[in-house]
This record gives C-alpha cells, sequence and structure tokens, in this order.
C-alpha cells in the first residue's frame, strides 16, 4: 500500500511542473486524495459492500468534487489534474500512467445493464472538458484534445480533436516516451473543412472569370460577323 502511494506521489512530479513538495502533494492534491477514496471503495464495491462503497465515494466526490463510481477499475499512477468536475462512470476501465485533466467525463450512452463506459488503454492523456461516451477503447498513447466529445474508437498514438471527435495525428509515440497534448499545435479540423471550401470557390470565380471572357469574345465575333453580312 504504501509503495503505491508513493508511486502516485512520484507520478504527480512526473507530470506536474508545479508541485514543490511531497508534503504539498499529500495534502493539497484532490486528484490524488480521489484515486485514494476510490481503491477503498472500489474495494468495497468488490466485496459486496456496495452502500459503504458509494458512501465513501459519495465522500470523496463532496471533499474533492471527482466523482468515480466505486465499480470503476483504474490501474497504476492514475493522475487527474485539478479535478473539479471529472466524472467517471461504473463500468469504465482505466489503464496505468492515464492523465485526466479537469472536466472531464468518462460517460455511457445507455441505461441498460452493460458494459456502457470507456476503456481507457495506458498513457492515455486526455484534455480538459473533453467528454468520451461509450463502451468503447481509446488505445495506448492516444491524445484527447481539449472540449472534445469522442463517440467512437480511437487507435494507439492518435491524437482526437472536435465535436465529435475526429483523428488529427496518428504517430508511433511521443518524445520522451511520454504522450503529450500540445493544443496549440494542434490542426483544426473545422478550419480547414472552411479552407477548402475557400479554395474551391476561388476555383470556381476563375472559371466563372474565363467562361464570362470567352462569351464576350464570341459576342464580339457574332456582331462582326452580322454587320459584315
Amino acid at each position: 500500500m504504501f509503495k503505491q502511494i508513493r508511486d502516485d506521489i512520484r507520478s504527480v512530479f512526473d507530470r506536474d511542473p508545479a508541485a514543490r513538495s511531497s508534503l504539498e502533494v499529500f495534502f493539497c492534491y484532490p486528484g490524488l486524495h480521489a484515486v485514494w477514496f476510490h481503491r477503498l471503495a472500489h474495494w468495497c464495491w468488490t466485496h459486496a459492500l456496495y452502500f459503504l462503497g458509494r458512501l465513501i465515494s459519495h465522500l470523496g466526490r463532496f471533499l474533492t468534487g471527482i466523482e468515480i463510481h466505486p465499480g470503476a477499475k483504474i490501474g497504476k499512477r492514475f493522475f487527474i489534474d485539478h479535478g473539479m468536475g471529472v466524472v467517471i462512470g461504473e463500468t469504465a476501465e482505466i489503464g496505468d500512467d492515464v492523465t485526466l485533466y479537469h472536466g472531464v467525463t468518462l460517460g455511457g450512452v445507455t441505461w441498460d445493464k452493460v458494459k456502457r463506459h470507456p476503456t481507457l488503454e495506458d498513457k492515455v492523456v486526455i484534455g480538459s472538458g473533453a467528454k468520451v461516451l461509450g463502451p468503447f477503447t481509446v488505445g495506448r498513447g492516444a491524445k484527447i484534445g481539449s472540449n472534445s466529445v469522442v463517440v467512437k474508437e480511437v487507435p494507439p498514438n492518435a491524437t482526437v480533436v472536435g465535436i465529435p471527435g475526429k483523428i488529427v495525428m496518428a504517430v508511433e509515440g511521443s518524445k520522451d516516451g511520454r504522450p503529450d497534448l500540445e493544443h496549440g499545435r494542434l490542426p483544426d479540423p473545422s478550419a480547414t473543412a472552411i479552407a477548402c471550401l475557400f479554395e474551391q470557390l476561388r476555383g470556381l470565380e476563375e472559371k466563372y472569370t474565363t467562361l464570362q471572357h470567352e462569351h464576350e469574345i464570341l459576342k464580339k465575333q457574332l456582331v462582326d460577323a452580322t454587320s459584315k453580312s
């Protein structure tokens, strides 16, 4: 247990440059506290202590602003940065070294009692405000941009942005072996589509100008031929 707590604290230093001391991380990081509450709640849930599990989960939500259903499965070194507003559903599965930012939802799209929440493989990074909805898999090392809405499977090492989410990058890995999410470098699929429309419009304008010029030449030739006759 203590080794796991040390790993959790070390993972904060690896992913948050604002962390200054282990004491600060231990007492002042709600994302870390939410994970610890969840581990206790999940133990109760897996031992059929459902009410106690939900009660501990509710207490963790009250204290941290992060809601993790006790039935969710979470791997090692899971880090929630800032954390406020994060919601993780009952059948969600999260691998090792995953990072979520505030406002993320791992939600479902059905009321049936089936697997209805996403599975995140190792080293996934999800930006603030993103919604991942449905029982599909987000592949290892994938990155999801802020405020994206993802409703279908994401392949490993891909980067997804937009509403609905679209793959804008697909690479073999990332620098330093760790996934990053540099929003300033992400392409905008909507802007790309609009740029394509403008390009087509310019092409149509050029064709119209050419046809108009040819029409004027033919009109002049017709007038000349008529006057000679």
